[in-house]
């Protein structure tokens, strides 16, 4: 699991209000996922936060269920799409390590700027496998970076006094054989920009 939820929703609205970094990758994303979507898929999306992305893919598939465990970014979120008209979306108070699912429920997950925050994240990624359908995918954006200098230094102790969320440290050759191990095929990874954050997708063979 994730840190505790106040931080997040201490966040929220900060969060929303913030532009993309880099806008250009960012649509490249959702350009890639998308092609991965049918008007009939049933997509889950961990880690939704205040349901941009959720929003804007909603017109290309049946439904969505997105999870967030902050009660603020969820609120954010079904704010945007009732001002947006979607209804196919069911944003929910919640994390996959509570998910009420049956296994292979799924045919795209989503898991963008999530999975470094975990610490459970093995786990996590041996969950998202068993609740795809065969030939389903993991779609995921991660920040990978080493622990390294002052920054290595200060991203724990700001985690300890709570000011920071947790961050974990990896590499996306880790990352990657973490997705592998739990049974998943590397179908796409690129490192967009300063190569700090691995976009990938994965598929559960079938």
């Amino acid at each position: 699991m994730a840190a505790s939820p106040w931080f997040w929703n201490r966040l929220a609205r900060t969060y929303s209000r913030q532009k993309i970094a880099d806008q250009a990758a960012y649509e490249a994303k959702l350009e890639k996922t998308r092609a991965y979507f049918t008007p009939d898929s049933e997509v889950l999306e961990i880690g939704c936060g205040t349901g941009t992305t959720a929003v804007l893919h909603a017109p290309h598939v049946r439904h969505i269920r997105a999870l967030d465990f902050s009660k603020n970014m969820i609120a954010i979120a079904r704010g945007k799409a009732h001002a947006a008209g979607v209804n196919n979306i069911d944003f929910e108070i919640g994390s996959v390590d509570d998910l009420d699912a049956a296994p292979e429920s799924y045919d795209v997950i989503l898991a963008m700027s999530i999975l470094h925050l975990l610490d459970n994240r093995r786990e996590v990624i041996a969950r998202l496998f068993e609740l795809l359908k065969p030939g389903g995918v993991l779609v995921s954006s991660t920040v990978c970076v080493q622990k390294s200098g002052l920054f290595g230094a200060i991203v724990p102790v700001g985690r300890a006094l709570g000011i920071l969320p947790t961050l974990n440290f990896l590499h996306k050759d880790s990352l990657l054989a973490e997705f592998r191990a739990a049974g998943f095929e590397i179908e796409h990874e690129w490192l967009p920009g300063k190569g700090l954050v691995l976009f990938a997708v994965a598929r559960k063979p079938g």
